[in-house]
């Protein structure tokens, strides 16, 4: 897999293509890039910008920091109940 572009590539190619000048076609080919990866970074844009539905970078990103941590709080939870039920076992009955 290719290395993606700086952040900063993709926005002044961004910013080209939406000045309308040219094709986005043209604009690929300037830029050394395929149409539909232009296209992708428009659409992106667009949902940064707020001018379309979507979710954003900044939400996704939290989406899996959210994820990751849910997932190890039930790990945690796991062990506590697997821990409780172990020293259960040992207490003798009353």
């Amino acid at each position: 897999m290719p290395k993606p572009y700086p952040e900063e590539f993709r926005r002044d190619v961004v910013a080209v293509a939406r000045k309308g000048e040219t094709t986005l076609r043209q604009v690929a080919k300037d830029f050394g890039i395929s149409e539909s990866c232009l296209a992708g970074w428009l659409k992106q844009a667009d949902i940064e910008d707020r001018h379309r539905a979507g979710v954003t970078r900044a939400e996704s990103d939290e989406l899996r920091e959210l994820r990751k941590r849910n997932k190890l709080l039930e790990q945690e939870n796991e062990i506590l109940r697997r821990a409780a039920a172990f020293f259960a076992r040992e207490l003798p009955p009353k």
